[in-house]
């Protein structure tokens, strides 16, 4: 428990939760940028070497989603675990420290969503 009775504590654990957010968002992005750069260099050169390894880039990409949802995911636990040391002094009045952690679970769950939805359309 934070004898500081601080609400600074609180707005920096949520700083930190928002950074890994953006972390998480950057990484879903990223890795969906790269599953698309497959189908485009098939698209584009059908006969090229990197056209024949574009499955390489659907798992590779697939992978950087799915490290997004877990980041997402696993920063809001850690958020959570936080909340809990804090005294209520730390919470200014009226304050809802929980819509940070709402939006990073609704990132987790969308990236989640995305990862399968991508593994559900590249099946045969």
């Amino acid at each position: 428990m934070s004898d500081l009775n601080d609400p600074r504590v609180l707005f920096a654990a949520e700083r930190t939760l928002l950074a890994w957010n953006r972390t998480s968002l950057a990484l879903i992005a990223f890795g969906f940028v790269v599953e698309r750069a497959g189908i485009l260099v098939q698209a584009i050169a059908p006969e090229s070497a990197a056209a024949r390894t574009s499955g390489t880039s659907f798992w590779l990409g697939l992978a950087f989603i799915a490290l997004g949802a877990f980041t997402a995911a696993y920063s809001s636990r850690q958020y959570t675990n936080v909340l809990k040391t804090l005294s209520p002094a730390e919470f200014p009045f009226g304050y809802n420290a929980k819509w940070g952690l709402g939006v990073n679970l609704v990132v987790a769950a969308l990236g989640a969503c995305l990862a399968a939805a991508l593994l559900i359309g590249n099946t045969p």
